[in-house]
């Protein structure tokens, strides 16, 4: 707050050694004038000094508008936390896709590379993997331009910054300026104004004007301390603003490396993916043709699948007989406890399921079954027991007509058993020896209704034909 200043009384200029009348005063009349005036009107004065101090005190309009500055720089502040909040909840999303997806082109990469990998099932996980690096790229995308957004605030609020320190620096000397200048005015203060006897009203405007100065101080000191609190919040909002914005940018240019991993490493699944079809789809173009040629027309194609049929039932009904027979002496078991491998590596080229080969039978609902899996590979590949079993049948399979297939049936329990068809009529094992899983018990070949050399492996429950992936 501002001092009022007085200057002194002025002192007698009368001498020292000046003879004093009784009853008389050495001062000046016009010194005894305002000591009277003083006396006079002295309650008067102490009932203003209140009232000034009061209006000092009193709130001045522009303290709003820096409230208001304030409160605006606050809530940048608070806007801050809830963005930087959010960004970091969208990393977190964001690694969690990232973590799923890895895991995904994993699997994919485990199937591209299995022995006899199931096109079918590897081309739905490439599809799962494209759509899952789609969304992963969405929330990228976001976080880059919520970067780009976080360097624009950061320069706004810079600038807020520098020119909030601006006002500060002018306004700081603007008080000074008027602090300086209230001491080393030569104006008569209200004080003096009142001693020498100036009339009540001249009083009243001498103090308004000391009023009003007091109160454009007092404003101006507020100022200046909202905008040190309004620069302090500001200065605390560019450095964090700095601090998220490089955050970010290094977070975000991790995952474009991880995002242009995953894009690398779908592109070779699909590259992979397009050489298996290839290689698959030359094997069909190799049966169809055979089987176009073979076929003189479709009555003919019928009865030769409805002979054929038949066979392989009595082929059935005497290969069951034989496990009964090994069941009752105790070299098969009852159940079938374990899992299966591949018999042979190589090119899948033939799924188990509806085909559209006209000479596969009816089944399962389709016009033609596939009631396997056909395996494509070098002429003369060991072919191996999916499982430890006891060999039931060997020899050739008369269901397929006047050119049958050699095949070799092995019983792993009462109710399960595996067929391999095509091979080379070879002997490596023996009906009724017991084999290990992994043993070769034969050799891919081209024998029966075969377009080329493959193996087509049977998996048999229960007397019907099940898909042998499920024990795998």
């Amino acid at each position: 707050m501002r001092r009022l200043l007085t200057r002194p009384l002025r002192r007698s200029s009368a001498p020292a050694d000046a003879p004093r009348a009784a009853g008389w005063s050495s001062a000046p009349s016009s010194t005894i004038r305002a000591r009277r005036g003083l006396r006079r009107h002295l309650p008067i004065f102490l009932l203003l000094v209140p009232l000034v101090l009061g209006l000092l005190g009193a709130p001045a309009t522009t303290s709003v508008v820096r409230g208001d500055e304030l409160a605006d720089a606050k809530a940048k502040q608070t806007e801050l936390k809830e963005q930087i909040a959010k960004q970091k909840a969208e990393v977190a999303k964001l690694d969690d896709l990232q973590d799923g997806l890895a895991a995904e082109i994993r699997d994919t990469k485990r199937q591209l590379n299995k022995i006899n990998a199931d096109l079918t099932a590897v081309r739905r996980k490439i599809d799962s993997m494209a759509s899952r690096i789609a969304e992963v790229q969405a929330v990228y995308d976001d976080l880059v331009l919520q970067l780009k957004g976080m360097d624009v605030q950061l320069a706004r609020v810079t600038a807020q910054e520098v020119v909030k320190r601006t006002q500060l620096t002018e306004r700081r000397a603007l008080l000074a300026d008027r602090v300086r200048s209230a001491y080393d005015s030569e104006r008569t203060s209200p004080l003096e104004a009142f001693l020498s006897g100036a009339t009540f009203t001249d009083v009243l405007t001498e103090m308004s004007y000391y009023i009003d100065v007091g109160e454009q101080d007092e404003a101006l000191a507020r100022e200046i301390r909202d905008d040190q609190e309004s620069l302090a919040v500001l200065h605390q909002t560019v450095a964090d603003t700095r601090t998220r914005t490089n955050e970010l940018r290094q977070q975000t240019a991790v995952q474009k490396r991880e995002l242009d991993r995953q894009l690398e490493e779908l592109k070779d699944a699909k590259r992979d993916l397009k050489k298996l079809e290839r290689q698959t789809a030359r094997a069909l173009r190799q049966q169809q043709n055979t089987y176009t040629a073979l076929a003189r027309n479709k009555k003919a194609a019928a009865r030769i699948i409805a002979a054929a049929a038949a066979k392989q039932k009595a082929l059935a009904k005497k290969i069951d007989s034989m496990i009964a027979k090994q069941v009752a002496r105790g070299n098969i078991p009852s159940r079938f406890n374990g899992t299966m491998d591949w018999p042979m590596s190589g090119t899948v080229s033939g799924e188990y399921g509806c085909s559209s080969f006209e000479w596969y039978a009816p089944g399962n609902g389709c016009e033609h079954f596939h009631n396997g899996i056909d395996i494509v590979a070098p002429y003369g590949t060991k072919v191996r027991a999916a499982a430890k079993g006891t060999v039931v049948y060997i020899g050739w399979n008369w269901a397929d007509g006047a050119d049958p297939a050699w095949i070799v049936v092995i019983a792993h329990s009462s109710s399960l058993k595996t067929w391999y068809a095509h091979m080379q009529p070879k002997r490596p094992v023996e009906v009724g020896e017991v084999v290990s899983k992994g043993e070769v018990i034969g050799y891919e070949g081209n024998t029966g209704n075969s377009t080329g050399a493959h193996l087509h492996w049977m998996v048999e429950r229960n007397g019907d034909f099940v898909n042998p992936r499920a024990f795998l």
